[in-house]
């Protein structure tokens, strides 16, 4: 591997190497071998399911063959075993078992049809000979295979999880393989791992639009390759993609829209933008806040739609799913939306990646920095809302990633306070002008309300309809309790961000770059959030607290009692918060 092949320009995007031609005297590389590595890497992922596929069509109910199973075994056919049955409707994002008996009739009548996995070969085929004509250079092929195998890691350990992990840490478990992979194969390829990203990426003219269609196809085959693999490891259970009921896929377009949105907007950020990654001191968060955007999705969106904001990952579970193929089409069109818009956005808050300004020198316009904070307020308490909506057990952890992500996004755009109190505490540091303060938490605020009208819908449809979720003390704790617990660890997180992203960096480092500064507020809000979630809801954010107040307002079960008032307790917690 060779880190100092990344351009200056998207050091984590775009390998551009060495440009030895393939087979030149100088310095001779056979690139076959990349094309003998993915045919390998291929074959073993769809081998286990051709040899359950044919397996399964020698089965019937009356055999006695021992390498059958049980008598219900010609039961227990996938979609990565059949090609015709196709009898059951879709169900949503979760474990699948047996399919109806006459669905495995058709599917055993089908032995002579191709199926997926002869699907996936010929695939593979036509993704090599794209490989062979296009790539020029050795390390144009390698990107192709590190982008296999990057996605191929992702989609296989989102199935493992669905089907046998937790549900307490399955978001966690694939952000963190998503994290490593991206640290991996970025100086191979870039790390994109996800169509959708790939495809952002190209938007915001980081990435040639020529790699895209090659980038892309190695992504799906890997994804569908993937879903081959555990289906047949794990079979006879899959994973269905659909939306999650109650929900209904308005609600299910919503988040993968949303969440595909910020996953493509921390990696144009983080990965892309000249002011994240100046000639030769590229930040090494980049992985970190791309990988952390599944913590903060994956918990909030879960239970909406099952969190793919992945075109691989959706298409590699659907075509290994028990049910029909369908909604995978669907998530698909909802993701490149998402990415357009993050594409979009993007431009917006990075102008100066479009000019000729000097990148030390220049400082975005007031309007610029608004966007930023109304984004990263906006998603932080719609992490927060649609996570007790959902009724998820790692509220404070997911809303910590997303509060980490969007800070490493754009912490060199507006400051990245997202939140009035950080930002009045900025403001008495002196490191936040007057002008900004005026003018900062009027949009926090905004951005907190937008996004709590939306919770208050979701909570509205969805699980915990039946719950009410007020702002209030929790059982048994005062609002005096409820407010010393919020001025405390709001005044532990107003302090870690003076600490770590207001001071001058040390004399005696010498990359410019802060790696630790969002990883620690982020972290503060786990800590916070799980000590005094139960006193006071952990909000730590009167922008988060407002979300929450409005969400009530708009939502709350008939008959549900309330602890004082809403206003009432909004502004005694709000001051609190100021106070910490």
């Amino acid at each position: 591997l060779k880190p100092l092949w990344l351009k200056a320009s998207g050091p984590h995007l775009q390998p551009s190497g060495p440009k030895e031609k393939i087979g030149e005297a100088s310095e001779p590389k056979d690139f076959s071998l990349a094309k003998m590595r993915l045919v390998v890497t291929i074959l073993l992922a769809v081998l286990p399911s051709c040899h359950c596929w044919t397996k399964d069509f020698k089965c019937d109910a009356s055999s006695n063959d021992p390498t059958c199973g049980d008598s219900q075994a010609h039961e227990d056919v996938t979609l990565l075993q059949k090609s015709a049955a196709r009898t059951k409707p879709l169900g949503a994002l979760s474990v699948a078992g047996k399919v109806e008996g006459g669905a495995a009739q058709e599917a055993q009548s089908a032995g002579g049809d191709f199926g997926v996995p002869m699907a996936l070969v010929l695939g593979s085929c036509l993704a090599l000979f794209l490989v062979g004509k296009n790539a020029e250079t050795v390390s144009e092929g390698s990107a192709v295979v590190a982008e296999f195998l990057g996605t191929f890691a992702l989609v296989f350990t989102v199935g493992c999880c669905v089907i046998t992990g937790s549900a307490v840490w399955n978001a966690t478990a694939i952000a963190s393989v998503l994290m490593v992979m991206v640290y991996a194969t970025g100086p191979i390829s870039g790390g994109h791992l996800n169509p959708a990203v790939t495809l952002s990426l190209a938007m915001c003219g980081k990435f040639d639009w020529d790699k895209v269609p090659l980038y892309c196809a190695s992504q799906i085959v890997a994804g569908i390759a993937a879903g081959s693999c555990f289906c047949s490891l794990l079979s006879p259970k899959s994973v269905d993609v659909a939306p999650v009921a109650p929900y209904t896929w308005t609600a299910a377009f919503f988040v993968e829209v949303i969440y595909t949105f910020m996953l493509c907007f921390v990696v144009n950020n983080c990965a892309a933008s000249k002011r994240n990654n100046e000639a030769g001191d590229g930040n090494q968060f980049f992985g970190l806040a791309i990988g952390f955007v599944i913590v903060a999705g994956g918990y909030a969106a879960g239970g909406v739609s099952g969190a793919a904001f992945n075109p691989a990952v959706a298409l590699g579970l659907d075509f290994s799913s028990s049910q029909e193929i369908g909604w995978s089409f669907a998530w698909v069109a909802f993701e490149i939306l998402g990415a357009a818009l993050a594409a979009a956005a993007f431009r917006f808050v990075r102008p100066e990646d479009y000019s000729d300004v000097d990148i030390k020198s220049y400082e975005p316009k007031l309007s610029v920095k608004l966007a930023s904070e109304f984004m990263g307020v906006f998603m932080l308490v719609l992490t927060v809302g649609l996570n007790i909506a959902t009724g998820s057990a790692a509220t404070a952890w997911s809303a910590a990633a997303a509060l980490m992500c969007m800070i490493y996004s754009l912490g060199d755009v507006s400051g990245a306070h997202f939140n009035p109190a950080v930002t009045v505490a900025v403001f008495l540091r002196g490191k936040c002008t007057a002008g900004e303060l005026v003018s900062y938490i009027p949009v926090q605020l905004l951005a907190g309300t937008a996004a709590g009208v939306i919770t208050g819908f979701f909570h509205q449809a969805g699980p915990t309809k039946d719950v009410a979720h007020f702002l209030q003390p929790g059982a048994g704790h005062s609002i005096m309790a409820a407010g010393v617990a919020e001025a405390i660890y709001t005044f532990v997180l107003c302090y870690v961000v003076l600490a770590t992203a207001t001071i001058a960096k040390p004399a005696t480092q010498l990359t410019k770059q802060n790696f630790y500064f969002a990883l620690a507020i982020g972290s503060c809000v786990t800590a916070g959030g799980f000590a005094s979630g139960a006193v006071s809801g952990g909000e730590l954010n009167p922008a988060v607290s407002t979300g929450l107040a409005v969400a009530s307002s708009i939502y709350s079960p008939a008959g549900a009692t309330q602890v004082g008032s809403t206003i009432g307790n909004l502004i005694q917690l709000g001051v609190w918060e100021l106070v910490g």
